[in-house]
């Protein structure tokens, strides 16, 4: 039972972690080239969630880094926290 309670533990704090940096960067990452939104979500690796608590930078679609200016590349880690950026096209809000 502890190691559940210590794998919620360390889950919760990952999130609060990772809350904490979306809310200081979420500005800065939304004032790059193709970034429509920042969220928090599971990293995905080849499309398969990993389990691994990040923040989700998602973009209209991914561009190869040599063709980013240095203002507009997303790191892989802010603040040690990972960051996973995904592709969803344009958002748009209905109504």
């Amino acid at each position: 039972m502890s190691e559940t309670w210590g794998e919620d533990q360390e889950r919760s704090e990952a999130l609060a972690r990772v809350q904490a940096v979306r809310a200081e960067h979420q500005e800065t990452l939304l004032a790059k080239a193709n970034v429509v939104g920042v969220g928090i979500g599971f990293r995905k690796v080849r499309g398969e969630a990993t389990g691994e608590v990040a923040l989700v930078v998602m973009v209209t679609q991914k561009v190869p880094r040599a063709q980013l200016t240095p203002e507009d590349f997303i790191p892989d880690r802010i603040e040690d926290v990972p960051v996973d950026v995904q592709a969803v096209g344009e958002l748009r809000a209905l109504g």
